[in-house]
């Protein structure tokens, strides 16, 4: 019993790539129903387009008009699940308030440590011996949702930003799909309570 997702993203997607082979190749049972970024030059959309999947740009500056647009787009796909993936903007309390629970994003660092920008910079700067990734769900602070899992990775001495980077974001693609596997089986066992 999978979701119907939407991913959003702003740059190279590579999570979101991740998660639309995860459920092409049925590793999970969700469905990749719309792709949407707030950046018209996303690398990832030409990538994601080129799999066949549903895409759409919404860079609206405005907030309210943003959000408008994408509540509209999110209920027309029967969203019922948003993953972000890269995706550079602060949604409103009063959006989330209709999403509660159904959003979740991706962050690399084991949080509470390192919220907002430049977190991998921040654990090369503080010379931290463990870094990570979390995914938690979206609230209306950044990145102060309640967590849902972490993994975590050793920062070797020689580790740059760019090395450190590189090894979270594998961890990264195998979190992801494990909690949205995670989400589908709370769902299908809500399903068989009812």
């Amino acid at each position: 019993m999978g979701f119907n997702l939407a991913i959003l993203i702003s740059g190279k997607g590579s999570n979101m790539l991740n998660i639309v082979d995860a459920c092409n190749n049925k590793t999970l049972s969700s469905n990749v129903k719309v792709v949407i970024s707030n950046n018209k030059n996303s690398s990832g959309l030409a990538k994601v387009k080129e799999k066949g999947i549903n895409t759409k740009i919404i860079d609206e500056i405005q907030i309210k008009k943003f959000e408008e647009r994408l509540s509209k787009l999110l209920c027309e796909e029967k969203v019922d699940l948003v993953c972000l993936a890269g995706f550079m903007r602060i949604l409103s309390e009063s959006f989330l308030c209709n999403w509660k629970k159904k959003i979740i994003n991706i962050h690399p660092s084991i949080l509470p440590a390192f919220k907002g920008l430049n977190a991998v910079k921040k654990a090369i700067e503080k010379k931290v011996k463990y870094s990570g990734c979390s995914i938690h769900y979206v609230d209306k602070g950044v990145d102060t949702g309640e967590i849902i899992d972490q993994r975590i990775v050793r920062v070797s001495k020689t580790d740059n930003e760019e090395k450190l980077a590189k090894k979270i974001l594998k961890e990264e693609h195998i979190l992801y799909i494990k909690v949205i596997k995670t989400l589908e089986k709370e769902k299908e066992n809500d399903k068989t309570r009812q």
